[in-house]
Order: structure tokens, then C-alpha cells, then sequence
């Protein structure tokens, strides 16, 4: 038993090393990258999406506000935030003429030397709409007893 323990404890201690060695091999860069596009991707950092007419080089459209942007590639779709409970989707087609640009309005701190996890435990338990009629669920409740 006495054994057993020392070589969990020499295995732990290994994988944790391999853990924080590999975590290092990134560099800030590529961190701070990842740090903000979760917060961008959370509704944290004001955003100016812009699509571009390859033609004239004028923009077509704008979008400002705390949004995220998820690329389909034949599509961006762009969701934003305009309220504590309140969103927005905007669906662009794309195509060869119609480039876009993202643009950060604002700096954000974020850090270099940890990478951001969010947790969100409202996301454990979804909110659940119900469908249907509410008569025929008691119906069917006394129907059965349960």
C-alpha cells in the first residue's frame, strides 16, 4: 500500500509538470488572443463589424455594440447584446466582393500569463420552454394518476 502510494504521488507530480510545461510553450501573444476573444464571445468588448463593397470600396453595413462574431464561412453570424437580457442576431451572406473587418473599440486589460476559463453554471440547467397545451397536460395527469 505504502508503495502504491508513493508512485500515485510520483505520477501526480509528473502530469502536473507535463500540465505547466505545456501551458508555458505559448506564448503572450497567443494568450492574450484567446483571453479576449472569451471575453468578446462573453458580451465584454465593444465591437465595430463592417462589410466592405469589393467594388467601390465603401462600406455597406454597420454593426457596433458588445457582440460576438461566430465566421461559417458562407455566412458571419453576429449576435449582440443591447440589454441585460437582451440579444440581437444578425446573419451577413458573404461573397467574393463582400470582405468585412471586426475593429476592438476600446483597449482591454486582459491577462498575459493565465488563460481565462469561464464557468457559467446557468448553463448546467437550461431555462425550458414549454409547448402545448396546458389543458391536455392535466388531462393527461389525471389520466394517469401521476
Amino acid at each position: 500500500m505504502h508503495k502504491w502510494i508513493n508512485s500515485s504521488m510520483i505520477m501526480a507530480t509528473i502530469l502536473l509538470g507535463g500540465v505547466t510545461l505545456l501551458s508555458a510553450c505559448e506564448d503572450e501573444a497567443t494568450i492574450a488572443s484567446r483571453n479576449l476573444s472569451k471575453d468578446a464571445d462573453n458580451f465584454g468588448i465593444m465591437r465595430r463589424v463592417v462589410f466592405m463593397n469589393g467594388f467601390t470600396n465603401t462600406p455597406m453595413l454597420s454593426v457596433e455594440g458588445k457582440c460576438s462574431i461566430d465566421d461559417q464561412g458562407n455566412q458571419l453570424e453576429v449576435t449582440c447584446k443591447t440589454g441585460p437580457k437582451d440579444f440581437e442576431k444578425h446573419f451577413f451572406g458573404k461573397g467574393d466582393n463582400t470582405p468585412y473587418f471586426v475593429e476592438q473599440m476600446a483597449p482591454v486589460n486582459v491577462s498575459v500569463y493565465h488563460n481565462k476559463v469561464t464557468f457559467m453554471p446557468q448553463s448546467i440547467l437550461p431555462d425550458i420552454d414549454f409547448r402545448g397545451d396546458a389543458d391536455a397536460l392535466i388531462e393527461n395527469h389525471d389520466a394517469t394518476g401521476n
